[in-house]
């Protein structure tokens, strides 16, 4: 078993380890960015050095929560529970005496049938009641609130199991339908142990730390995932927390290895007294306001927000740099990003997305410096300025970051405040009867991610859907193909399945809050809906998730192509010049300068309006579009040329261009590596993916599982086929497990 918490005299030390501090300026000044760095290696920290967790009722902080809410640890061996993340509490200097100081003060003020809300009245639309059983009402206040939906034991379906019907196929697991996901669970345990050591809220100092021995053990309560409008709190879903502590009976709680070895029973649900036993806790007795204490919160609502916004930070970060990588695989210019624009209009989030995407760009000669440059090929292609989802992108992010920095404010203040009612002031001898439970700025929190979250995902799409289509990707191949387009549509079902993420993420924009409904004997009139709204704000995350993920396997291939198309250009263009200079030698020098500049002018003009066809057909034509350069040099030089000259450098400069693009394909096909071109940040999150994710470059319908292999190809060669979906579902397992978020931490560190 994982012992019991050490308590931890506070000193500046423990006090500093998460710099979580809520002072109003530095949140206001801190840059998004800062934020997102710092975030992330205090997670990092915590992970790696089990470093104590300060439970003050100050100092969680958002890594915090998601470090004990989704980085559990096994330790298991033979038949020993499994252990987790250890907590090391260390409680205020005076929680001993104001705990008990509080509890006296709640059963002070209810002797003589005294009138004290929920102590010795009913609950909400109820409270005109009275009883002096104030124990017996916080169990009824339990007992009110289990009526969430559950999945069933075998043996609690009813005599009239057996039925045809119990043999249907369901949707889906019921625990995963039914019941919230574990990590939400821990998260809330902490804030809600984290919340009553305020000692504002008058329980046991036992009760905490049986709550804390619960969530050292990793012994976590399976909670109805439904039923909660964040009025009073998250009544319903924290009542089977407290369940527990009760030791009721018909509570289960989730127990065993995450990852147990064969000699290890797995993880399975348990009853509450089993649990209590497993944790070495005696059954609470919940005295007066006790049960109130632990349902009355906004926990639950905290928890799950809180790991939303941490995820929504690092996407941020990550849409930025995808933006930069796609400046580079649209061959967009830098311009856009410089400070003088920003300084022009001084969106403090404007600025800082500008500075993050040109530090980004920094070493890639993919980019043009200004709308004034010519590309790599020599020849200005496309509109004279990028179009808006790459131009505009600091004025479209910036204020997602401001936003996300408020909800982060917000989020971080409700992880350490008193969400109770009615609460204790010990000091000053008074109870206070509000509504701290109301859980508006949680919701608030959340809307704003959610908007944003939609926001970037459109963005992002946008500037995925200027690389599939040849008339805006200036010189990339349809849906990216990199083979003939005829038989070769690459990425055209990427972009299928990236407008269906990005249509439901639309939907998950719209508000959770103008859908509250009167509740509770009208009592409940307005609330806030929080839990809602975090559970919709993760689904919005996982969304996103996948659009990030298909995008930057598209970015990949994009930048591999366009490295392969600038490796071809710079050789065509001195195949082009060596064959007018061997077909045309009555021209003079500058003849043949200004004949070799008309012609290449055409032939790139035209190599990317005939993207559309196969080689064979495109270098024809190609060729054949560059004649009239020819025809006008010859009149300025004074020469005549035959059109059976004409002809003939045709069929030379398409047999050979030909020729060159093949054999360019090929060779880039078997070692194919863009980081040369690339900029610092598009560097390490390509290498990434290449080398670290063994995801390649896409070659065509010769990668397809199923297609045939050529005879001088072993089986060998079958096997490291897959699918797209399998390519990108490899990406997406690395940005939802956070490995992928250590690259991109990488390069927002690096200026």
């Amino acid at each position: 078993m994982s012992p019991i918490p050490t308590y931890l005299p506070i000193t500046d030390a423990t006090a500093d380890l998460f710099d979580v501090k809520m002072d109003a300026s530095n949140l206001s000044s801190r840059s998004h960015r800062r934020l997102v760095i710092d975030e992330w290696r205090t997670l990092v920290q915590i992970i790696t050095e089990r470093s104590p967790l300060v439970i003050d009722g100050n100092s969680v902080s958002v890594p915090g929560t998601v470090a004990v809410a989704r980085y559990a640890s096994d330790s298991s061996d033979n038949n020993r529970i499994s252990t987790c993340y250890t907590l090391l509490c260390t409680y205020p200097p005076n929680l001993a005496t104001a705990l008990p100081q509080g509890s006296a003060m709640i059963i002070t003020s209810g002797i003589g049938f005294k009138r004290v809300y929920r102590v010795t009245t009913g609950f909400g639309g109820s409270a005109n009641t009275r009883t002096r059983e104030t124990e017996d009402l916080q169990s009824a206040l339990l007992q009110m609130q289990h009526s969430g939906v559950l999945p069933l034991d075998y043996k609690d379906k009813g005599p009239a199991y057996g039925s045809i019907f119990d043999s249907h196929l369901s949707n889906g697991d019921a625990y995963a339908t039914l019941t919230i996901p574990d990590a939400w669970v821990r998260g809330t345990m902490l804030i809600r142990g984290n919340s009553l050591a305020r000692a504002h809220s008058a329980v046991q100092i036992n009760t905490i730390e049986a709550l804390f021995q619960l969530l050292n053990q990793d012994l976590i309560p399976v909670v109805p995932l439904r039923g909660s409008i964040s009025a009073s709190g998250d009544l319903c879903p924290l009542s089977y927390i407290a369940g527990v502590l009760e030791g009721n009976p018909d509570i289960k709680v989730w127990s065993g290895p995450r990852t147990a070895p064969r000699t290890v029973a797995p993880r399975t649900v348990i009853s509450a007294p089993i649990a209590l036993d497993i944790a070495g806790i005696d059954p609470i007795v919940l005295g007066p306001k006790e049960g109130l204490a632990l349902l009355n919160g906004t926990s639950l609502s905290a928890s799950v927000a809180a790991m939303a916004i941490f995820e929504a930070n690092n996407l941020a970060m990550l849409s930025q740099v995808l933006t930069a990588m796609g400046v580079e695989a649209l061959s967009g210019t830098s311009e856009s990003f410089e400070d003088f624009i920003s300084d022009s209009r001084p969106h403090r989030g404007q600025k800082e997305s500008a500075q993050n995407i040109k530090s980004f760009l920094i070493g890639s000669k993919l980019c043009r410096t200004s709308v004034n440059d010519s590309q790599l090929s020599g020849v200005q292609r496309g509109l004279f300025q990028d179009r808006y989802p790459l131009r505009t992108s600091p004025q479209w992010i910036g204020p997602q970051l401001e936003d996300l920095l408020l909800a982060h404010e917000q989020i971080l203040v409700e992880l350490n405040s008193t969400t109770d009612n009615p609460i204790v002031d010990v000091v000053g001898e008074r109870v206070y009867h509000g509504g701290n439970f109301q859980a508006m700025s949680v919701t608030s929190a959340m809307e704003k991610v959610r908007q944003t979250l939609q926001h970037i995902g459109k963005m992002l799409f946008a500037q995925s859907t200027e690389l599939m289509q040849p008339s805006l990707s200036n010189g990339l191949p349809p849906n990216l193909a990199a083979d003939d387009p005829s038989l070769s549509y690459s990425m055209k079902g990427v972009d299928i399945n990236m407008a269906s993420y990005v249509s439901e993420l639309g939907f998950l924009a719209n508000p959770v809050s103008n859908h509250v409904q009167c509740a509770e004997m009208s009592n409940q009139a307005i609330n806030s809906l929080a839990f809602i709204a975090a559970r919709y704000t993760h689904t919005a995350i996982d969304l996103l998730s996948l659009i990030s993920s298909a995008y930057l396997y598209c970015l990949c291939q994009a930048l591999d192509l366009r490295v392969r198309q600038v490796l071809f250009l710079s050789k065509l263009t001195l195949l082009l010049r060596v064959i007018s200079l061997e077909l045309f030698p009555m021209f003079s020098q500058s003849g043949i300068d200004k004949l070799h500049q008309s012609i290449w002018l055409l032939v790139v003009t035209n190599l990317d309006s005939a993207a559309t066809m196969d080689s064979s057909e495109r270098f024809q034509y190609v060729m054949e579009q560059a004649q009239p350069a020819i025809i006008r040099t010859a009149i300025e030089e004074e020469v005549e040329i035959s059109i059976g000259a004409l002809s003939k450098w045709v069929k030379l400069a398409t047999a050979r261009s030909l020729s060159l693009y093949q054999v360019t394909c090929d060779d880039y096909s078997k070692s194919s590596d863009a980081t040369p071109f690339l900029g610092k940040a598009s560097k390490k999150l390509y290498e990434f993916v290449r080398r670290d994710l063994g995801v390649p470059f896409h070659k065509g319908l010769s990668d397809h599982p199923t297609h045939r292999i050529p005879p001088e190809l072993d089986n060998k060669h079958a096997e490291t086929k897959r699918t797209t979906g399998n390519r990108i579902s490899v990406i997406y397992e690395a940005l939802r497990s956070g490995r992928l978020y250590e690259v991109v931490i990488d390069c927002a560190s690096g200026f």
